[in-house]
């Protein structure tokens, strides 16, 4: 029986509207997943709590679907967020949400980063064993590499060779990756040899460490023999990466020739996603993190119109100009010291961002220090104090070495005593090269009065310990004074008498 065109438009009609809807549909999931992610992001600057940012999300009538938490995670990883990317999972645990082997080897390698390898040993023996797979004994094999334990790496390298669990690259890259940390780039080329002998084929990361050991024994027609290698193994393992890698190489060998070339090439490789409008969508954040890489090396081979040049490209290319973009090249503006770009570029950026970025002006400040711009320095840093919840510890650390050198140890306590009034939820304690600063200032200048001031501040907000008595002992005997009461403080304030302690109390409060 034929169809009445009326039926048949009143049916092609609700196909539309529900295309239409469809359409609709995936910008504003987008959107959604952008605002939970802008959300938790922020946390940085302000110190929120993530359990109580996504229980406010739900109380505002957002959705938090696994997919957009997901997501969240994954952003959070990549720009180094591990705290806030653990907190998410941990939250999506207390509500039941299903783990997947992927999401068991995410959420391990959160755990080796945010509270350490006996930690993450005990949640993997925690899972049942259908998920400790190959997924989940890669990750952690991963950690122990990452960590240097070289031993526990190979023991459970083999413990998976006997569990046929050696299929996939992924194993023999993260053992290459150790011995180029342990300064082992000779047994990379052992390695690859066994991988062909399995019948193993390497992926574009283990090529990548194959070609960085050869850059490290100075064997450049090596690293050219891979290069080729790769070019007969096919497209599939050839990206932008390869050229950024090959970049890094020739940079570190001081090759800026050779290194500009491969730039010339990565860009080319940029050109060539562009050229399909469906890989555009999809190669949007690897475009941006390839342009962050060109504007790094080109830094690194001393180009500063390049670097301008690529900028002004990657801002051209993108709707939006991200933190981490203008992080990225203020960093490289520095390296150039090219301060007056830098501050041009950092004032842009602060007139224009919707979230505040402590790293953005900790990059401008310590470029202004360094070239003696106090009172830039110090107008960024007010502003920021202005306009976010800090932390500010960096920051007031660049001032403190900076105040030392220019011999006013009164400010550098005082920018000391701030950081610590700061502190007083956060296990901070200030950096060693800050901590020696004081006390070659102190030791130098054999102003006991000085040290003395800045153990009192160490005490009033309980960090003083050994290393701090220390510095007051070496200080004292540079002044070549005595101090009798000496040992009744350490005992009175519960440290600890070692070897160098008692060595320096000698001469100070003898027995």
């Amino acid at each position: 029986m034929a169809k009445s065109p009326s039926r048949v438009i009143w049916t092609g009609s609700r196909a539309v509207r529900h295309l239409c809807a469809a359409a609709e549909a995936v910008p504003v999931a987008a959107e959604k997943r952008q605002r939970m992610y802008r959300r938790l992001s922020e946390l940085g600057a302000s110190g929120g709590s993530v359990s109580k940012t996504l229980n406010e999300l739900i109380l505002e009538g957002g959705k938090t679907s696994k997919i957009n938490l997901t997501t969240c995670i994954k952003k959070l990883r990549k720009y180094g967020r591990f705290d806030h990317a653990i907190e998410v999972m941990e939250w999506m645990q207390k509500r039941k949400m299903n783990f997947s082997h992927v999401d068991h080897a995410v959420y391990l390698d959160l755990t080796a980063k945010t509270k350490g390898i006996a930690a993450a040993e005990n949640y993997f023996d925690s899972l049942p064993p259908s998920v400790q797979n190959h997924v989940t004994y890669s990750t952690l094999l991963n950690c122990y590499c990452k960590e240097l334990m070289s031993e526990k790496a190979l023991t459970l390298f083999e413990k998976m060779d006997k569990m046929k669990l050696l299929s996939t690259s992924m194993p023999f890259s993260n053992l290459m990756t150790l011995h180029m940390r342990l300064g082992q780039p000779e047994k990379v080329l052992d390695i690859v040899q066994e991988m062909k002998q399995r019948g193993v084929s390497p992926g574009t990361f283990t090529y990548n460490i194959w070609m960085q050991s050869y850059g490290c024994l100075n064997d450049f027609e090596g690293v050219q023999r891979v290069l080729d290698e790769m070019k007969m193994d096919g497209k599939e393992n050839f990206s932008w990466t390869t050229y950024s890698n090959l970049a890094t190489i020739y940079v570190k060998a001081g090759l800026f020739d050779k290194a500009e070339s491969a730039l010339r090439k990565l860009e080319e490789q940029i050109e060539c996603g562009r050229d399909c409008d469906f890989q555009k969508k999809r190669r949007h954040d690897a475009d941006r993190e390839a342009y962050h890489f060109l504007i790094s090396l080109y830094a690194g081979t001393s180009n500063p119109s390049e670097v301008h040049r690529v900028w002004n490209s990657l801002k051209s290319s993108f709707r939006t100009t991200t933190n981490i973009s203008y992080l990225n090249v203020l960093q490289a503006l520095a390296k150039l010291k090219d301060v007056e770009g830098l501050l041009k570029c950092f004032k842009e950026w602060e007139s224009s961002c919707h979230s505040y970025d402590m790293r953005l002006a900790n990059v401008a400040i310590r470029a202004c220090l360094e070239h003696d711009m106090y009172e830039e320095a110090a107008s960024i840093f007010d502003e920021a104090v202005k306009r976010t919840k800090g932390l500010f510890f960096k920051a007031r650390e660049m001032f403190m070495v900076f105040f030392l050198k220019n011999h006013q140890p009164d400010l550098a306590l005082k920018h000391m005593k701030a950081a610590f009034s700061e502190a007083k939820e956060i296990e901070w304690q200030p950096d060693q090269k800050t901590v020696s600063a004081f006390l070659n200032y102190f030791e130098d200048g054999k102003d006991v009065d000085g040290a003395e001031r800045l153990c009192k501040i160490w005490k009033q907000i309980n960090r003083l310990n050994s290393n701090a008595y220390i510095l007051l002992l070496k200080t004292y005997i540079a002044a070549g004074r005595l101090a009798p009461e000496m040992r009744q403080r350490l005992e009175e304030d519960n440290i600890e008498i070692n070897p160098e302690l008692e060595n320096l109390l000698e001469r100070v409060s003898p027995k």
